[in-house]
């Protein structure tokens, strides 16, 4: 009896002890979104085009094509546009697109096609296939394709994630807005995912070190004269 008591014990001692490991870990990324709203500031976020500094390549952050039964996903349909926005008003020089690849979607391929098809020079478009998540793209970036000040493409409450991973990793990037969708059921979902993605984005910078999961050789980005 006294040895079933003993084990009961140590179970739940280390029961206890993970539970709080995860607990510190919450706590820790709910603090650090108020790091990073308090940091909003100091992004460069833009929404008039008049006004965007020219640089020297885009990154157009991935999200599906369609939603669920085919419909469109608008916010696919504006990064597309404000990515198109960049190019025709001479703000940038080369566009990379960034998402995930899988047997169901091709984020990457969408917006390659796209983007083509709004009058951008395929030979100016550079696919990343392994941009998973937002993490994985941002570190890429860098490490893969050598951008460093550039602009990244996104809906104004995914940039402020973005433009913090960015620069946690050092990097120079400002954000172009795409249009988002205010006030709709779609919007409402994508900001309380947000509101998670971005507890984990500041214990990936500052807790776990996460690193990319795919980095592999350097990749030439062409950039129009």
């Amino acid at each position: 009896m006294n040895g079933l008591k003993t084990s009961k014990y140590k179970n739940f001692k280390i029961m206890n002890k993970f539970l709080n490991i995860f607990l510190s870990l919450f706590l820790l990324g709910f603090l650090g979104t108020f790091t990073l709203h308090a940091q909003d500031s100091e992004y460069s976020i833009y929404e008039d085009i008049k006004k965007v500094p020219a640089k020297k390549a885009a990154l157009v952050l991935g999200t599906a094509k369609y939603v669920s039964k085919g419909k469109q996903n608008y916010f696919y349909t504006y990064r597309i546009r404000a990515a198109v926005k960049l190019w025709k008003a001479k703000k940038v020089d080369a566009i990379v697109v960034s998402g995930d690849k899988s047997d169901y979607y091709d984020e990457v391929t969408s917006m390659y096609k796209d983007l083509i098809k709004a009058g951008v020079p395929s030979r100016y478009i550079t696919k990343d296939y392994f941009g998973y998540r937002t993490f994985d793209s941002i570190v890429r970036a860098k490490e893969v394709f050598d951008l460093d000040d550039y602009i990244i493409v996104s809906q104004k409450f995914h940039l402020n994630r973005a433009l913090y991973i960015a620069h946690a990793k050092g990097q120079k990037a400002i954000g172009f807005v795409a249009k988002s969708i205010e006030g709709s059921k779609a919007s409402k979902k994508m900001e309380d995912r947000e509101a998670l993605a971005q507890i984990k984005a500041f214990l990936d910078v500052n807790v776990l070190m996460t690193k990319a999961k795919v980095l592999g050789k350097k990749i030439k980005v062409n950039y129009r004269n």
